[in-house]
């Protein structure tokens, strides 16, 4: 840092510690008996505290509705005015009131306390923990694959978190129990009716559906490896992605044992698909080396591109070599409901010996809910169970089949269950089929404006597969200049400076990413089902306004 630059810096006044009151128009304020009390003076606590309780907790519930409210305003832009009051409010419309993290870390109160604060004191505690977080559903966030606020799945997760419950047993989780074992026979029979005597569970993530995916794969191969370990296979075990899967393929082969040198990574085409006659080619050469191919992924979705692998093709490999085939239908699988989308996209997937699907993505239901289905029942309490004797007991009073804490590695599981059977209560099936569409249909709207534009929009695929649109902006001075690798070398340049102006102004989140060869280039997710057409059209006009001197 130059003398000048320290000089400045010394003369700034520290940040000031944010109270939480600049947040909102809520009144923050308990009444001041209350705001005095601590933790020891509500329930559980205190036997008969419910007044006090009461009190604590609707002054939470009014903080979390006005963050909604402020999650779904649209404002009119930075500086927009309260309706009917005349006063600036700079939060209108904003994503996020963007701080580094050394500022961040001076403005906010983290340190946790030897002795007890106030309940008035963790009232503001929220406030500001709420008015320094990014709003992901707000309807100009298209940053993630999970985007959006559904109500009602919120309530569920409420309730969720209110009853606190273990997923493992029947004896303490019953209803959930039940929940559960419904949803998924229907998400299976979704799927295609070979899935409907098969089995399912919930798992904290795609990443973990698609390690039980690996785990049955290789104990159906090889049931003695629970037991014996390596010493049960005689040779290398090889499994097969393409080059465009998400990473959590690799990391099971480097989790498991086999190492990421025997995840091979199968060539994608141009629109990011697996070319199957790669894939052909690659478990032949590994077979005649003696190694033991026994696993192939293909994604319906691709983090980056949205690309659906040919399953067909590849499900016809798998059969002709006796590869177990796995779908990592995590991003995309929400398309299953659609007549429209669902094919050619998932063609074939029925053939599938595993599939993963996670209803947090493009479903809409709040974070996580990822699921993992297999074609074969069985085989999750085979491969993991451990009958540990003091939590699985066989000679309970009801039907111990519906303990599923034996089916899984993690033992206690999140009750993620909730959320998704109420969601899908209030929509029925066909709520999501037309939320699906909507999607894809915004996504088009999306490409079709952007073709309008040629001179301010590059797309890298004119007609992307699900909704993923992939794109550069063009500013003023590089307009003339020929697309090219030249040019895409400096745009890739300029992407995370425009994804920087994007921050500091707080009114539009999109991604942005390198792939392969590619320098970095935008990529935009539409799976909030509050979006608009005209929010599309902001988005346009605001990278436009944020990016065209660059």
């Amino acid at each position: 840092m130059s003398r000048c630059a320290k000089e400045d810096s010394a003369k700034k006044p520290p940040p000031v510690k944010d109270d939480g009151k600049g947040f909102g128009n809520v009144d923050k304020e308990l009444s001041e008996a209350i705001g005095k009390l601590t933790y020891k003076d509500i329930l559980p606590l205190k036997e008969k505290g419910y007044e006090e309780t009461h009190e604590f907790l609707m002054k939470v519930i009014d903080l979390l509705f006005e963050y909604m409210k402020e999650t779904y305003d649209r404002g009119d832009g930075v500086g927009a005015k309260d309706e009917g009051k005349g006063k600036v409010n700079a939060r209108r419309g904003k994503i996020l009131e963007f701080l580094h993290p050394e500022e961040m870390s001076q403005v906010l109160d983290l340190e946790v306390p030897d002795k007890p604060k106030n309940l008035q004191q963790l009232v503001n505690d929220c406030a500001v923990t709420l008015k320094h977080s990014v709003k992901t559903g707000h309807p100009w966030f298209f940053n993630q694959l999970s985007c959006g606020l559904d109500i009602v799945s919120m309530a569920g997760e409420w309730l969720t978190a209110t009853a606190n419950t273990n997923m493992f047993t029947y004896e303490i989780a019953p209803v959930f129990i039940l929940m559960e074992n419904v949803v998924m026979k229907r998400m299976r029979e979704i799927i295609g009716s070979s899935f409907s005597n098969g089995d399912s569970i919930l798992a904290p993530g795609g990443s973990i559906s698609n390690l039980y995916a690996f785990l049955a794969a290789r104990h159906r191969m090889f049931p003695g490896y629970k037991e014996k370990g390596l010493h049960s296979i005689k040779g290398q075990l090889v499994m097969y992605t393409s080059d465009q899967c998400h990473y959590s393929v690799r990391s099971c082969a480097a989790v498991c044992g086999l190492g990421t040198d025997h995840c091979v990574e199968v060539p994608s085409d141009s629109r990011g698909r697996m070319i199957p006659s790669e894939l052909e080619r690659l478990i032949v050469e590994r077979k005649k080396r003696g190694d033991i191919p026994f696993f192939v992924n293909a994604t319906s979705g691709t983090t980056v591109l949205g690309a659906f692998d040919p399953i067909p093709e590849i499900a016809d490999i798998c059969q002709k070599y006796k590869l177990w085939l796995h779908v990592d239908a995590a991003w995309g699988g929400g398309l299953l409901f659609s007549k429209k989308y669902r094919h050619p996209r998932l063609t074939g997937i029925e053939r599938a010996d595993s599939v993963t699907w996670n209803p947090h993505k493009l479903m809409g239901t709040l974070l996580q809910c990822s699921t993992i289905h297999f074609k074969e029942d069985g085989l999750l309490i085979s491969c993991n169970q451990m009958s540990a004797e003091y939590l699985f007991m066989q000679d309970k009073l009801y039907d111990v089949q519906y303990d599923t804490g034996d089916k899984v590695i993690q033992c206690g599981r999140h009750n993620d269950i909730f959320k998704l059977w109420l969601m899908w209560r209030s929509k029925g099936t066909e709520g999501f089929e037309k939320q699906m569409d909507r999607l894809m249909e915004l996504s088009e709207y999306m490409v079709k404006r952007m073709k309008e534009s040629p001179d301010k929009f590059h797309l890298l695929l004119p007609e992307p597969e699900l909704v993923n649109v992939s794109f550069w902006y063009v500013p003023k001075r590089l307009r003339s200049m020929p697309h090219g690798p030249e040019k895409e070398k400096i745009l890739g340049k300029l992407t995370p400076v425009l994804k920087g102006r994007m921050m500091q102004a707080g009114t539009l989140m999109v991604g942005y990413q390198p792939l392969d060869e590619t320098p970095n280039f935008f990529r935009n997710i539409i799976s909030n089902p509050g979006v608009k057409e005209s929010d599309v059209d902001h988005l346009m006009a605001e990278l436009d306004r944020l990016g065209h001197d660059l």
